[in-house]
């Protein structure tokens, strides 16, 4: 099977294969697929990606699952056993999947800007646009999904830099001030926060737009350039080396021309995890982006790692889990980003996040015999 960034292939499986299975409790993942059921039916589709599964054919799984309520992880799993079929996804060139994580911060903010609150997050400029294949210019590569419109004329957005050095300013898009343009960037990365304000009140941003350019890991070129070391980096070891050259800070941010835009968002209910690219809201250690361009939203991904183990208490990590995001870094048809829920220990959880993984991929039986 052919995708626009890889090759790879999807091999059928049996539920015996799939190692830590029968230990697992995928039943929070029902409330999510309710969730994905109502969105794909009262708002729209996800899209399909090259894999080719697309929603109609998630709609048979999800149709199902609306009347089902397990009360306990044999019971989820036997529902999934009866209407799934799993399928390895094998990687040409026999290379590894591989997963990361995130959580969603929650940092302190300020509804004006001061001395101390200076840096801002912004809303969704005016000149911002979607692009597609027919409005796309030729000088753009077919990974920029939004540009600036200029009267007629479509062009690059300005990137973080420019952004920073003031592209933005007297547009009145601020939604809140932050203290610190590293944790600004860290956000930015996550797709989300929740936003504590002088007075107590939590508020919650999350994703709606970005600049378009791609995104570019400043973990690595810092370890390119001997600051950093590969077999330790992690989230703490980036975001401690950047607390500690606030001379270099713009530079090496700046390396990332990605530049994400925000919208606010409910947090009525602090159990709920943020609203994510499926428009569904996460589960944390149940949701996973991934390549959006290769996966479609909503679809269920069993994941196994037998080094990732301090997320399950020593144990190797193997969890069923639902494709609910997507992120710039996440790149390919094994290649996902754990949620691990919110606030600094959620944090603490997926900074370390570095690890080989299996991916097996659930597909409703009607549909898995396209599949083999």
């Amino acid at each position: 099977m052919t995708s626009p960034l890889q090759e790879f292939r999807l091999e059928p499986a049996t539920f015996a294969d799939l190692k830590g299975w029968e230990d697992d409790d995928p039943s929070s993942l029902f409330r999510a697929m309710k969730d994905c059921r109502d969105h794909i039916r009262t708002v729209k589709p996800y899209r399909t990606g090259a894999a080719g599964l697309t929603s109609a054919d998630l709609l048979t799984l999800l149709d199902i699952a609306e009347g089902v309520e397990p009360r306990n992880g044999s019971e989820a799993r036997a529902f999934f056993e009866e209407h799934c079929q799993p399928f390895f996804i094998r990687r040409d060139g026999g290379a590894n999947g591989f997963v990361t994580a995130f959580y969603e911060p929650e940092i302190e903010v300020s509804a004006v800007p001061d001395e101390t609150f200076c840096h801002p997050f912004y809303r969704r400029p005016a000149d911002l646009i979607d692009l597609d294949d027919t409005n796309r210019p030729a000088e753009l590569d077919p990974s920029y999904m939004f540009g600036r419109l200029q009267g007629d004329a479509i062009s690059a957005y300005p990137d973080r830099g420019e952004i920073d050095r003031g592209y933005l300013d007297g547009k009145g898009l601020e939604i809140a001030w932050a203290k610190s343009k590293v944790d600004v960037f860290f956000v930015h990365v996550q797709g989300a926060a929740r936003l504590r304000y002088p007075d107590g009140r939590l508020g919650r941003i999350t994703y709606a737009a970005k600049a378009g350019h791609p995104f570019s890991a400043v973990g690595r070129l810092l370890i390119e350039r001997g600051l950093l070391d590969r077999a330790t980096i992690s989230m703490q070891t980036i975001r401690d080396w950047l607390y500690g050259h606030p001379e270099q800070v713009d530079e090496v941010l700046w390396h990332n021309r990605s530049y994400i835009f925000f919208r606010e968002a409910d947090v009525s209910d602090p159990a709920l995890g943020p609203i994510a690219a499926a428009k569904v809201p996460l589960v944390a250690g149940r949701s996973l982006a991934v390549d959006r361009q290769i996966h479609t939203f909503g679809f269920p991904f069993f994941i196994r790692s037998e080094s990732l183990t301090h997320l399950d208490a020593g144990k190797p990590f193997a969890r069923l889990m639902l494709a609910l995001d997507t992120g710039s870094a996440i790149v390919g048809p094994a290649r996902g980003d754990i949620f691990t829920g919110s606030g600094y220990d959620a944090g603490e959880l997926a900074g370390t996040v570095r690890n080989d993984a299996d991916f097996y991929i659930f597909i409703p039986k009607a549909a898995a015999q396209r599949f083999g």
